[in-house]
């Protein structure tokens, strides 16, 4: 006597026999379920991390994988200590930047006020987000990290101001680089400011104030942010 099954034909049989197969990743292979499981442990740690650290720069990392909703040994083995993890926060911090001002390069490159404008509106969002963790690079992983990581800003500031300078349009008396580097605290403390909910803005009035921090006469700043501002919210956002 045959093997029976209990059910109406073969087919049926195969498709609840037969396993369920992974799809394949472009490189052939099968993914691996717990290397997206560690992927996504990773991901959460970090976003868990930017979330407490702006809410309490000293949280410990045991406090940190509560929140997160993992263990104390999925944490570390992602982040040893607390250095490995603001290191790993950093690059984040390090990519937004880059990609911001990759994004916002073709309307840097108009006139300078619209320029400098657009180039706040587009960092605010990023600096917002990462305001608290400049400050603990600075003290965990020193001034010369964070000097890589806002490089990509700096430099594009230094080149509008440089280039608004020779137009005639920004007229403080400080050189370029001097004044990027006072714009850069200014917008650093207003972040801050932030924080305590001193101030709330989308960047408008931190524009405004940055063209008149590089001398534009307050008049034409606001006009100009009014101009951009349409524009540069979509795109920031």
């Amino acid at each position: 006597m045959g093997r029976w099954y209990p059910f109406r034909d073969c087919a049926e049989v195969d498709a609840v026999s037969e396993p369920v197969a992974l799809p394949l990743t472009p490189s052939g292979l099968r993914p691996q379920p717990q290397r997206r499981n560690a992927r996504s442990n990773r991901a959460r740690i970090l976003a868990t991390a930017r979330q407490e650290l702006g809410r309490n720069p000293d949280v410990t990392l045991e406090e940190l994988a509560k929140a997160a909703g993992v263990v104390r040994r999925t944490l570390f083995g992602h982040f040893p200590g607390r250095a490995a993890l603001l290191e790993a926060l950093a690059e984040e911090a390090a990519e937004a930047i880059r990609g911001a001002v990759a994004a916002g390069a073709e309307r840097v490159a108009g006139p300078p006020e619209q320029a400098l404008a657009h180039h706040v509106f587009g960092m605010w969002p990023i600096g917002d987000r990462y305001r608290l963790l400049l400050a603990l690079a600075r003290r965990d992983l020193g001034a010369e990290r964070v000097a890589v990581i806002l490089a990509p800003a700096r430099d594009a500031v230094c080149s509008v101001l440089e280039r608004g300078r020779r137009e005639g349009v920004f007229h403080s008396p400080l050189p370029p680089a001097a004044l990027s580097a006072a714009l850069e605290a200014m917008t650093l403390a207003l972040l801050e400011a932030v924080n305590t909910g001193e101030l709330v803005d989308d960047g408008t009035q931190v524009a405004v104030a940055t063209l008149i921090s590089a001398g534009v006469p307050q008049p034409r700043a606001s006009a100009v942010v009014a101009e951009v501002a349409p524009v540069a919210r979509p795109a920031a956002g």
